[in-house]
């Protein structure tokens, strides 16, 4: 394959500019002070910035707003005694790819350019790595020099010639034996066959009765988790974070998209609202080759300064862990967050997280921050799903931390050590369920995650239908990953130790028995409730039976005890009383757990996308539209009040979550009327 590459033709006449010359190898800030591009007191000014900045000079200057990338760009390859390339105007020559391969060129940031008056050129935006490369040209293709490019024209390029191989790369990151892409619904169809011909000629009464006191464990089980969550939760004592002298690190933010385009404007905006040094933080709208609707949208933005789309090639499935994969190669952060499209996170966020990530060492992999809605009225299952959501950010997971089990991740608001998310393959591209998933595999590998004490705010989701997918999604890939992780369950015994593995078998496997077997317990307490109009449990005694009633009551009574507890942490939320609606809210998910069952057979890694942008952003509410439609219940008076104030113009501040966050309720208009 070299020879043939020998001595191609240029695809045009190509003259490659001269190096510039200097005499001697002179420092970025003495060259731009010598061409009056800087003044003494601004480089002093930047070089004080450094101090406290993991950056280099030149992406601070740039980040600052003091001179073009252009002009950095042209400086910095005088520093190296070299030239520039703009690979948007010359694109490089597609038949000399091969020279290297997509992860040379990934890791290196650099890729062979052009064949110019007989010197193959690389094309890099960090000269250093592309040092490395140079040793690696065949010596046929010799002599080989370096050209520098801007990063994001490199990307694109790179991106154009390895697209296929990228796309590949991003699907089978994960160890295959930590993947669920070699799932096959056929044994589980096997399996479910075998316990319906059981269940059809096994004697009903011992069976019927079997299957009740399985599901009276599981309920057991669980609420005994939630006792244990919500008091270790409850009575902890709260770190407050540390300011240390370190240096803060660079943060690159992973934000997938899909078919967003009534939000992309919000989102852009939103994210603008970070305050984090700009030469710090990079962040990444990804988009799917074929959404051309989010791709127009956000051409058509102004895009700040560090925020930059990505398209991810087609492939053989379309998820968001595998767009994450694919763009996480292209990042430069020593820490990697992860954002949904409708996230506002709170502004000081990312300082916080570099505050605890500095002071909580090595085995500190992940930072979860805590999740809440900024339409916590638009309707009933809004306000059910705003208090189910405290009652897991803000009592079950800093409970299972504290209790020493891992925890489940949730899909945003996460923060990795970019060398621990590496050295595990990134996400499984093929999980639905995806964070969960990675909670466990850091778990495995001995790393910790922690709950960080900072709010991201979304979208609550207020559609049954659209509420029903998004659940049997998320419960789609709990089974997975419990299947994934149960392949040789003495070697998760082993990784974990017995406590974890415990908590394990009650979080995943517990939480799917509890939606499946829901039906058992309510034919049973129904039972017990109608005076014997339903046939009772098969071979209860009615001493069973009132025992029983109790223990339903008694559970009951902590769960709804716990969202109360969580609920009442909220400034900015739904009456209390809605907490007492939740049963009602949970049997849904019963028909959500039997749909993501059925499509573990029939399209296991289906992603079957949530849809933004239904309801007002930013605690903003309308006069008329779909806020709510349940009256009777937040003192309406009130609510017109702040309805009349709102349509009138006249600010509103409302206080989310202990006052953590005010958010101007009028200034952003709301994310559907784009």
């Amino acid at each position: 394959m070299i020879s043939t590459l020998s001595r191609p033709r240029s695809p045009g006449p190509v003259t490659l500019p001269d190096a510039p010359r200097s005499r001697g190898k002179m420092r970025l800030g003495d060259i731009l002070i010598r061409d009056g591009s800087l003044s003494p007191s601004q480089l002093a000014t930047v070089l004080e910035d450094q101090k406290t900045c993991d950056a280099p000079l030149g992406e601070i200057i740039e980040a600052n707003g003091l001179l073009p990338k252009e002009e950095v760009t042209r400086a910095l390859a005088r520093v190296y005694e070299t030239s520039t390339v703009d690979l948007n105007q010359d694109p490089p020559d597609p038949r000399l790819k091969d020279l290297l391969s997509a992860e040379e060129c990934i890791e290196h940031r650099a890729l062979v350019w052009r064949r110019a008056g007989g010197v193959t050129v690389l094309a890099s935006s960090d000269p250093r790595g592309a040092k490395i490369l140079l040793r690696r040209i065949p010596e046929m293709m010799r002599p080989a020099r370096i050209a520098l490019s801007q990063d994001a024209a490199l990307h694109r390029s790179i991106s154009k010639l390895y697209g296929p191989e990228l796309a590949r790369m991003a699907e089978q990151r994960a160890p295959e034996a930590q993947s669920c892409r070699g799932w096959s619904g056929t044994r589980m169809t096997l399996a479910l066959l075998l316990f319906l011909i059981t269940f059809l000629l096994a004697s009903p009464v011992p069976l019927n009765e079997a299957l009740l006191w399985v599901a009276v464990s599981v309920l057991v089980l669980n609420t005994t988790l939630k006792l244990f969550c919500m008091l270790a939760a409850l009575f902890r004592k709260r770190e407050r974070a540390r300011e240390t002298d370190e240096v803060l690190p660079k943060i690159s933010i992973l934000v997938p998209l899909f078919k967003e385009a009534n939000i992309a404007n919000a989102l852009v905006e939103r994210l603008s609202r970070i305050d984090y040094p700009p030469a710090l933080l990079e962040i990444f709208l990804i988009t799917e080759a074929d959404d051309t609707v989010t791709q127009k949208m956000l051409a058509g933005a102004k895009l700040p300064k560090g925020m930059r789309a990505v398209t991810v090639p087609r492939g053989t499935l379309k998820t968001k862990p595998r767009a994450m994969n694919y763009a996480l190669d292209f990042t430069s952060g020593s820490i990697i967050g992860v954002y949904d499209a409708e996230d506002a996170p709170e502004p000081d966020q990312l300082r916080k997280v570099a505050e605890r990530f500095a002071s909580g060492g090595e085995k500190l992999a992940c930072l979860q921050g805590i999740l809440g809605f900024y339409n916590p009225r638009a309707g009933w299952l809004a306000r059910c799903f705003t208090f189910e959501y405290a009652g897991w950010f803000r009592v079950m997971l800093p409970g299972l931390q504290r209790l020493g089990f891992a925890i489940p991740l949730g899909g945003t608001t996460l923060f990795f050590r970019r060398d621990a998310l590496v050295e595990l393959g990134g996400w499984d591209a093929h999980n639905v369920t995806e964070d969960a998933d990675l909670g466990m595999r850091l778990a495995r590998y001995g790393y910790r995650c922690e709950m960080i004490e900072t709010v991201t705010f979304e979208e609550a989701n207020n559609r049954l239908w659209r509420w029903v997918k998004q659940r049997s999604r998320w419960l789609k890939g709990y089974a997975m990953t419990w299947c994934v992780h149960m392949r040789n369950p003495f070697k998760l015994w082993r990784d974990l130790g017995t406590w974890k593995f415990l908590g394990f078998q009650l979080l995943f496997l517990g939480t799917l028995m509890a939606f499946c077997l829901a039906p058992v317990l309510w034919w049973g307490f129904a039972h017990f409730q109608s005076v014997g109009l339903i046939p009772p449990p098969a071979g209860l005694a009615p001493d069973e039976i009132s025992t029983l009633t109790v223990l339903f009551l008694a559970c009951e009574g902590v769960t709804l005890a716990l969202f109360l507890a969580a609920g009442m942490k909220l400034r900015a939320r739904p009456s209390l009383l809605w907490v007492f609606t939740l049963p009602a809210y949970f049997m849904l998910a019963t028909l959500a757990a039997y749909k993501g069952v059925f499509e573990m057979i029939r399209k296991p890694f289906f992603w079957d996308k949530t849809e933004h942008g239904v309801s007002p952003a930013d605690g903003t509410l309308e006069v008329s539209g779909s806020v709510d439609f349940e009256p009777g219940l937040e003192r309406d008076g009130e609510m017109a009040a702040q309805r009349l104030a709102g349509a009138s113009g006249v600010p509103l501040l409302q206080s989310f979550d202990d006052g953590e966050m005010l958010i101007e309720r009028n200034l952003a208009a709301p994310i559907h009327s784009q």
